[in-house]
């Protein structure tokens, strides 16, 4: 896997909005953290656009972020924030001019399609926070922690140890993100593949049941099978039915943990939560989990 540069004070870099709409003030307080990183911020033509839910027509988010991609000045590509949009312009994305001239993409949640197509290419990204969760309570360790992978490259994770966790050791390329994403990508040109790696995975607001749903689809098309260990970040506000489901969501996960034979790691601090650490997708680390907690290295 290519891993893009380090960044370096000076560097441009861009914010783009793939996906849902954001407003000027919601960008104020990371333009200033970035620019306190000595980066120089550029904004793409249509960031602030507005079509319904969305940031603009399929076409005016596609060039923005393409131009981005294409352009060799920019260094590293912000995804404004997440909610729907990449997977209507994920087949059009052109990554030939980033293969060539490597640089980080940065985002979560409905963001995972573009990490899904990068690391087909061969590329490294950042799954971590996005610009409109800058000016969110209770977030310095998280914006630390993306600094900390853009501008040192190294991580090393210590995590508490969960009840629900399953022990072992385990190495191999760490791929993931959004449950409802990497489902919504089987059978699609940008296709999970899991066999041989390390899986990670959050969601927010969801049914337990269409979790339930989602992890059995990930079992029917063999994406379980074969993976040399799994991560749990955050199930943010699950919801249940007026018939309650009958399990929790750590009871529902472990019933899918016969497919494999690796370390589980639950209560990872990744997904929708003021405590979001950065995980460089595409790289080759190592999971070690044990009475003591977990740790994540790469």
């Amino acid at each position: 896997m290519i891993s893009p540069p380090l960044l370096k004070s000076g560097d441009k870099v861009a914010i783009v909005s793939p996906s849902r709409m954001i407003t000027k003030d919601q960008l104020v307080k990371a333009r200033k953290v970035l620019t306190s990183w000595d980066l120089e911020v550029v904004l793409g033509e249509h960031v602030y656009d507005q079509q319904g839910y969305f940031a603009g027509t399929d076409a005016h988010r596609l060039s923005d972020l393409q131009a981005a991609l294409d352009d060799h000045e920019i260094k590293a590509i912000f995804c404004s924030r997440g909610g729907y949009g990449m997977s209507r312009i994920i087949d059009n994305i052109n990554l030939k001019s980033i293969v060539n001239q490597p640089k980080w993409v940065v985002g979560f949640s409905d963001i995972t399609a573009l990490h899904l197509k990068l690391h087909q290419s061969g590329m490294e990204s950042i799954h971590g926070l996005m610009p409109v969760q800058f000016e969110y309570e209770g977030v310095d360790k998280s914006i630390e922690s993306l600094k900390n992978l853009l501008f040192n490259g190294v991580i090393n994770y210590n995590i508490e140890a969960n009840e629900n966790n399953r022990q072992g050791t385990a190495s191999g390329l760490v791929i993931g993100g959004n449950l409802s994403l990497l489902v919504d990508s089987l059978a699609t040109g940008t296709e999970l593949e899991t066999k041989g790696k390390i899986l990670f995975v959050e969601e927010i607001d969801e049914y337990l049941y269409k979790i339930d749903r989602m992890f059995n689809h990930l079992k029917r098309s063999g994406k379980l099978n074969g993976i040399k260990g799994l991560i749990i970040g955050d199930f943010s506000q699950m919801k249940d039915t007026s018939i309650p489901y009958g399990k929790n969501i750590e009871e529902l996960i472990l019933e899918y943990a016969g497919a494999f034979s690796g370390p589980i790691a639950f209560g990872f601090p990744i997904g929708h939560e003021a405590y979001h650490i950065a995980i460089p997708c595409g790289r080759q680390i190592m999971l070690k989990v044990n009475k003591e907690g977990t740790t994540l290295l790469g």
